[in-house]
C-alpha cells in the first residue's frame, strides 16, 4: 500500500534560482509611474518548475497573493516587503530576499513624486533577461506587459522609505 504525504516540502531559498529586480518608469495619466519587476531566471538546480513553485510559495507565505488583488503597502503596516530609496539606489527587502537596484534618474524622480513604486513579482521565469546584460525596452515591455507574466504575479503598491538622520 502506498500513501501520499500531505506534508509540504520545506522552503529552500536555492529553489528560487537567480532572482532579478529591475526598475523603470512609465507614463501614466497622472505623471510617471515608478515600477519594480522581480522575477527568477528559472535556473534552480531542479528546473524552472521548481523555481516557479518556490517563488509562488515565497509570495504567498508573505501575504502576497499571486494573480490576486493589489496589495497596498500604504494601508498594510505589517507587510513584510519594504522599499528603501537612498543615495541613488533602491533596496527591496523581504524574507529570503534583499535586492539592490540602481534605478535610472527618471525612476528616482517618479518615486520621489509619488512616494511609492508599483512592485510586480512574477512567478514566471525570464531566463533571457540575465543580470548585467542590457534589456531592450521592447523586450521588457513584452515580458512585463504579457498576460502570462501579470497573471502569475503579486502586485504591490510599495511605499518608498528613506533613512532619517
Amino acid at each position: 500500500m502506498t500513501t501520499t504525504s500531505g506534508a509540504t516540502r520545506p522552503f529552500h531559498p536555492a529553489d528560487l534560482g537567480t532572482l532579478v529586480v529591475m526598475a523603470w518608469s512609465g507614463e501614466a495619466p497622472d505623471g510617471d509611474m515608478p515600477y519594480l519587476l522581480a522575477y527568477s531566471l528559472g535556473d534552480a538546480a531542479d528546473g524552472p518548475e521548481v523555481t516557479t513553485a518556490a517563488v509562488e510559495r515565497l509570495l504567498t507565505d508573505n501575504g502576497l497573493p499571486v494573480g490576486g488583488d493589489l496589495v497596498d503597502g500604504n494601508v498594510t503596516p505589517s507587510l513584510p516587503v519594504s522599499l528603501l530609496v537612498e543615495a541613488g539606489t533602491a533596496v527591496v527587502a523581504m524574507p529570503h530576499l534583499n535586492a539592490t537596484v540602481t534605478p535610472p534618474p527618471e525612476w528616482l524622480d517618479a518615486v520621489g513624486e509619488r512616494g511609492f513604486a508599483y512592485f510586480v513579482f512574477t512567478t514566471r521565469p525570464w531566463p533571457e533577461a540575465e543580470p548585467g546584460k542590457p534589456v531592450e525596452p521592447e523586450a521588457l515591455a513584452a515580458f512585463a506587459g504579457a498576460e502570462e507574466t501579470l497573471d502569475a504575479a503579486a502586485h504591490v503598491v510599495l511605499p518608498a522609505r528613506s533613512l532619517r538622520v
